[in-house]
This record gives C-alpha cells, structure tokens and sequence, in this order.
C-alpha cells in the first residue's frame, strides 16, 4: 500500500521543491532522536508478567535472536512473540489494518479502495471464524505468543511510523495471529484475476485467445512428480473429464464491461497493496537424496519470491522450549516458524497455485444477505460501504458499479469456515518423521504449498496439501451461472493430493511448475495455471552434472544461478530481426555472442530484458488493456507468426519484432544516454524494498526504502524480474535457506533486507548486501557461530515459585 500521489500527503509534500528539502532535514533530524528512545531493549533484564520461567533471548551479530525457555514451549513463543513486537511493531499492526480493512483511519481517504476491496471480501471475518478451529496446544501456544507481543508493547517503545502518522498502536489480540495467513493465502491463490482476464480474452478474442494469450503448460516439460511417482500413489487413476474452454455443455458467462471493470477495481486495489503485482513470480525449492550429495544425506533449498518490502516480510528466529526446537524464517504476527528446520527436520515451500476460487454469477431471484461496514477514514466522515453475499461467497461485482448489473459472487477455500493452517505450520515445528510432517499437513487448508522434506535419517519427500475443490464438467477457468449446475464436489482427499516419499531418483524439484502429469486422477486447475518450465529446467540441469555429489556451495550456486533460459529460447528467434536503425543494429551485434548471464554489469542483459518487456505488451491493443504476457505465450506468437503480432489488424510477427527492438532502445537511450556499451544493468535493474506506507513520499522515501543493483532477471533461476517502466526489482527472494542434512548446524539462511523494521536501527538493512552478493548467515543453534551477541534475560514478574 502506498500513498497515492494525488493524497492530502502529496499535494502537502510537493507544494515546493524547498519544502521538501527542508521537511526530509527537518524529518531526518527527528527521526535520530526519536530513534533513540524507539530502540528496543536487546540488554539487561526485564521482569514481564504471563511466563511461566526464565527465558534468555540472545541476539546473534546480526540480530537474530536466538531464544531459550526451560519452563515451556508456551514461554518461547511468548519471547517470539516480544521480539517480534520489538522488531516490527509498525509491520505488525499495519499488516493487521490491512486484514481488517482499516487503512483509511490512518492513512486517509487514499486507502479507501483497499479497504472497500478488504470489507468487501472479509479477510477479517474469515479469520475470526478459524481462531475456534485450532487445537488446544495451538490456542494455547497463540495465547502466549499474544502474551508477549502486549508486554513488549507495554515497555513503551515507539516505531517511528506510528509518531509520524500520530496514533498508538492497540493491543494485540488472539485472531491477529491469524489474520496476516488470509493476505498470504490471497496473494498465493489469486485465480479470480485469472477468471478476470479470461472473461476480457473471450469477449475480445473468442475462446480461442485464451491459450493464445496464456499459453498452456507444455507438453513434455518436467512436473513436479515424475508418472512412476505418480502410479505408485495412483495405480488406476480414471479417464481425465473434458474440462477445456470449448467443452460443449459449458454455459454462456459473457459479462457486461461495467462489470469487468468493477472486478477490476478490486484486483488494482490489491495491487496498490503489493499482491500479485508482478506477472511470473514464482518460488523455488529442491531436496536431494544422499545418493546425489558428497556427504551421503540430504540437502534441502527454499527460496520463496515474494514482494521485496521495507521491513522484510521475513524474519529469522531460533525458538528452543522443553519440546520445541525450531529454527528459520518466521513472519512477525505468528507464533511459529514458517520455513526451516527442527532437530531432525527440515522442510521448505513454494507456491503450487491450484485453482481455488471461482466467480459466480448469481441468477435472478437468488437469495443474497447484506450487511455493512463503517469505514472511519482520518479527518472525514465515516463511509457505509454495503456488503451482499450469496451462498457462494461475497459478491465482488459491486464496487465500483454500485448494485447495477449482473451480481458476481467469490468462492474461495480461505473465506470457507474452520480453517486450521496455522495447526499445521506449528505441527511442523514438532515434526520428528514422515509420519509426524504428513499428519500436520492434514490440517493444511490455504494456500496450497509445494512442501519439500528431509530428514537426518535421510529421508526425503514431498507434500501439496490443502483444500482444492473437485469439479466436474468445467475447469475454472471463466466464471460460471450460480443455478446450481457448477459446483464443488468437495476436495481432493488428503490422502490423494500429490505427494511422493523417497522417490527412486532422489530428486524433487519445484518451482511452480506443473505438479502432476496427465495421469492424475484430479485436476488441479487449467493447464494455464502453471508457471512457465524454465526454471524448473534450469535446476533440474544445474543439479545434475556432479557426478561426485554436490555440496552445500554447489547447491548455493544453484540458487543463485543467473543465466536466463529464457534467452536460450529466444535467441534464434530474435536475433534473425531486421534492425530498423543504426541503434538496433548495435543492440543486435551485442547480443548475438552473449551467453545469457544477466549480472549486473552487463550489457546484454539491459538490452534483452528491454525488448522482452516490450514483447510482453505484444496482446495489449487486442485487449485494450495493460496485459503482460507471459515468455511461452509470447515466443509461440513468434515462431507461428500469430494473430498477436498484428497492431490493429495489421502487420506480421517479423514487424513486431523490429518494431519491439527499436522502442527497446529507443526507451534505453532516454534512459541512459545514447551508448550501448554505457547501457550496464545495474545502473536500471535495482531491488526496490520500499516501505509500504512512505515508499513513494519523496519528503520520506529515503529514510525508509532501500535500494541497490541486482543481478538476475526473467524466469532466471534467481528471479528478479524488472518492472514494466522501471525496470526496479519489486519482487524477488524474499529468503534463501540450504540445509544440510548431515550437520544441521552447517545449514545456511538470509533474509533479503534485515531484522530490524527501524529504519535507523543496527540491523535494518545489514543483510541486504549479502544477499545481493550471493553470501548466506550460518542458520546454527551453536553460540560458537553467533559472533558478537547481547542478550536480554526475561524473568517472571511475579517470579515463579520454587518448590
């Protein structure tokens, strides 16, 4: 979420260019002494009322803390819980406004389309129906974590955003423990903007556009789970129903444009928001067996892409009770680690992305209920926003077109009742075996994640757990009439949802690719769901030409591999372009030696990333809209010299091709001057972790967003995709791990920025440079490997009885 430029706060803060100057000195000048009183307390002793017993939390050389309790499990999260709040109090309630669709009340009437978007659809409400779901160690492990983070704010330390902004935080509560998942689980499962722009395609381009546009996953290209794998889950799987866009019986779903645009309206608010901003962002994770490895057990890598913010979304922990022994990446406001290992277990995650939402339009006649919503929005009146919902789900059709039109329903997995993730991620923190890990994962709802093991034991596998509805007839992918015809019939059984333990091969690699072959008994989406092979193909390749076994080092290059296969896929292509000036010759006489690798000194890399972003546009005046297609859908358009290379009806693939080439450079010039070998990329690709509130406040900007040159690009193994106009990195690894199988301790992390959400603080951004340069902090419980540590001692007030 950023102020929008045409706020109360822009027109304030852009009435003069010395205003702003003297505003960002005046701010600057504050915000050190402020600081000075914010700073947590990281030293010493606290006495804290609701432990049970001592806890000492020590922070390592880079601000991690690594907590220790000796009474109970309860009394490390209640310190994960303080640390949090000590860290990233400002993170934590904003991401809690965001959920409960109170953005406005303090940050004014610019963020009253999100929370219109947010009231709309119910995070909240979805939330609070899952808090009595949970089991009672898990309520029990919430209360304490709540426990912590409502002491911590009891000392009395104040983020500088909430100075900035004027108002004090309240206190924490159980269900906002819950409540940042929903966000998680609608920024990791967001079919409706397929459904969206698959209702646009139609009404532009007939059926036919859809995989025209999207191309489907192709055929032949590596899926998670190999077919041996599969039939040893599925023996006798039942022929595949007819799910394509032309099957026969499917009906008529043509919307009227007010209505599109009104759906729109809430996919541009997420955006505003940082959801689902960037096409093509995707996760990567693999496990390999000891029979790959030159130690003889596993090594397990995660590297999920997410949007790359101010503080990090992140933030690593170590979490040691009588029974708890977890270490990894947690996300401030939950009680558990999310990515990373116990003592005997590790595990990581990407997206899988199955189709778990689907529009409805609701006939005539249809029973709706309403109610409304007060939305307090700073110095105005409040706004009655009013809410209908059908039995399918709220109807999202109405913001922006007032209740005119057809009435369009959203059902989704993550609003239905009883959702009962969280008891999942925290029983992966207990996991101690297979067995212990796959009964977790029974609890797992939304969204829907390709989790990877390992174990000491060396065993290795592989789970997609959560709730993906079963269809019949109709694959998703357009929405459908309400009458009853297009229903859910249940989910996919836990026990048949794919999964795979120590696979024959002793590899298993995922990056959002297509999961199962066409064997499945079920169907997890359309084939247009997937992200496109490349950088499945690339590890894959990478993981395979050590015949003596890899290490962990060999698996770090791994992940952060920079050579763009997408390049290799194009090159044959592009470089048979006509030039249509001077300035395009040279570009294509650079890139005819290169090989493909976009660090950030290259040339090459600036220039094949420019034409590739203008070949994305290649559909938008067909769809009358800013569309970015995806490379496959792209290079399939150029090789059968498409319908879509056509401007307005006329002209061929080899025009488009010149003609994309020549605004490339076109562009570059303006930007960078008239040279190419000047044209490096690094001086345009720079990661952009920008504060989500003050990113785009020029007064503020500097003092809270972090920027520096980055390598990598599209679909390259290290994902760091520009940005249409920008060309800034927006979303990225947001975290890395490998983990070493056969010395835990020898394991490895990093965050993309840093611990501290203080924008002046000592670990704001200390991992940033690291993490641009490839280098990895150790992921150890052993204090040897923690460097320079100061350590807070919190004691029970009253203190607890001995016997």
């Amino acid at each position: 979420m950023v102020l929008r430029r045409r706020s109360v706060w822009w027109r304030l803060w852009h009435a003069s260019a010395l205003v702003v100057l003297l505003l960002a000195l005046v701010l600057g000048a504050a915000a050190w002494w402020v600081h000075a009183g914010a700073a947590p307390r990281v030293g010493g002793e606290l006495r804290l009322s609701g432990l049970q017993g001592p806890v000492t939390v020590t922070r390592d050389e880079w601000g991690v803390p690594h907590i220790r309790a000796r009474a109970s499990d309860e009394d490390a999260v209640y310190a994960l819980g303080f640390v949090h709040w000590q860290d990233r109090s400002w993170q934590m309630d904003f991401q809690r406004r965001v959920v409960q669709g109170r953005l406005s009340e303090v940050l004014g009437a610019a963020a009253l389309p999100q929370d219109r978007f947010l009231r709309t659809w119910g995070f909240q409400r979805a939330a609070l129906s899952a808090l009595p779901a949970l089991s009672e160690r898990s309520r029990g492990l919430i209360r304490a974590y709540t426990a912590g983070v409502n002491a911590a704010m009891k000392q009395g330390k104040v983020a500088l955003e909430f100075r900035i902004l004027r108002y004090s935080p309240e206190p924490w509560t159980e269900v906002d423990s819950l409540s940042w998942s929903k966000l998680m689980a609608y920024d990791l499962g967001g079919n409706q903007a397929d459904e969206v722009l698959g209702t646009r395609v139609v009404s532009k381009l007939g059926r036919r556009g859809l995989n025209e546009v999207t191309a489907p996953y192709p055929a032949g290209a590596p899926t998670v789970l190999s077919a041996d794998e599969l039939g040893a889950v599925h023996p006798t799987p039942p022929a595949p129903v007819n799910t394509g866009p032309e099957h026969a019986s499917r009906p008529k779903t043509g919307l009227p444009p007010a209505t599109v645009q009104a759906l729109q309206a809430h996919l541009n608010a997420a955006r505003e928001l940082g959801l689902q901003a960037v096409p093509g962002k995707g996760s990567n994770n693999w496990v390999l067996a000891g029979s790959r490895t030159a130690s003889g057990r596993p090594i397990l890598a995660d590297d999920p892409h997410l949007a790359l913010t101010s503080p990090m979304l992140w933030y690593l922990a170590d979490l040691q009770g009588p029974t708890l022994r977890a270490i990894g990446a947690s996300i401030p406001g939950l009680p558990s680690i999310v990515i990373g290992r116990n003592d005997r277990v590790a595990w990581g995650v990407t997206n899988v992305n199955p189709d778990v939402q689907d529009l409805y339009i609701e006939p005539e006649g249809a029973r709706l209920s309403a109610r409304t919503e007060v939305i307090r929005v700073k110095g105005q009146p409040d706004v009655h926003l009013r809410v209908r919902e059908s039995r399918h789900g709220p109807i999202v059709s109405d913001v922006g077109a007032g209740e005119v039109g057809p009435r369009v329903a959203l059902k989704w997995t993550a609003l239905q009742p009883g959702d009962t993730t969280l008891d999942a991620f925290l029983g992966l923190n207990y996991a101690r075996n297979w067995q212990d890990f796959t009964r977790a994962l029974e609890k797992y709802v939304a969204p829907t994640q390709s989790f990877v093991y390992a174990d000491v034991d060396g065993n290795t596998g592989y789970y997609a757990p959560g709730r993906i509805p079963v269809r019949k007839g109709w694959d998703g992918s357009l929405p459908v009439s309400g009458d009853g015809r297009r229903e859910w019939q249940g989910y996919i059984p836990h026990a048949r949802l794919p999964h795979t333990y120590n696979p024959a091969d002793g590899l298993i690699v995922s990056a959002n690719n297509q999961v199962v072959p066409a064997a499945y008994a079920f169907s997890l989406g359309n084939p247009r769901n997937w992200a496109e092979p490349y950088r499945a193909q690339r590890i894959t390749e990478l993981l395979s030409v050590r015949p003596g076994g890899l290490t962990l080092a060999d698996v770090q290059r791994v992940q952060l591999d920079t050579v763009s296969p997408v390049w290799s896929d194009f090159r044959s292509v592009l470089l048979k372009t006509v030039p249509g000036s001077d300035l395009s010759r040279r570009a294509l006489a650079l890139l005819r030696g290169w090989d493909g690798n976009e660090t950030v000194d290259s040339v090459q890399a600036t220039l094949f990333e420019a034409w590739l972003m203008q070949l994305h546009g290649l559909a938008e005046d067909e769809l009358e809209t800013q569309t970015q297609m995806n490379s496959l859908s792209v290079l399939n358009q150029l090789r059968r010299n498409g319908a879509l290379c056509a401007v307005n009806g006329q002209g061929t693939c080899a025009e488009a091709l010149s003609g994309s080439l020549e605004a490339a450079v076109a562009d570059l010039r303006s930007r960078l001057g008239p040279e190419p070998q000047d044209w490096t990329y690094g001086r345009l690709h720079r990661v952009a972790s920008d504060h989500r509130a003050f990113g785009k406040v020029k007064a503020l900007a500097w003092l809270f967003n972090h920027s520096a040159p980055t390598p990598g690009g599209t679909n390259t193994v290290n994902v760091a995709r520009p940005q249409r106009g920008s060309y800034a990195q927006t979303h990225g690894a947001s975290y890395r791990q490998v983990i070493d199988l056969s010395d835990m301790n020898r394991s490895v992390y990093i965050g993309s920025l840093g611990q501290d959400g203080h924008p002046l603080g000592r670990h704001a951004d200390d991992q940033q440079g690291r993490w641009i340069a490839g280098e990895y902090l150790p992921m150890s419980t052993d204090p040897m490997d923690w460097g320079r540590t100061r350590t807070l001692q919190l004691t029970p007030d009253p203190p607890a009885r001995t016997r």
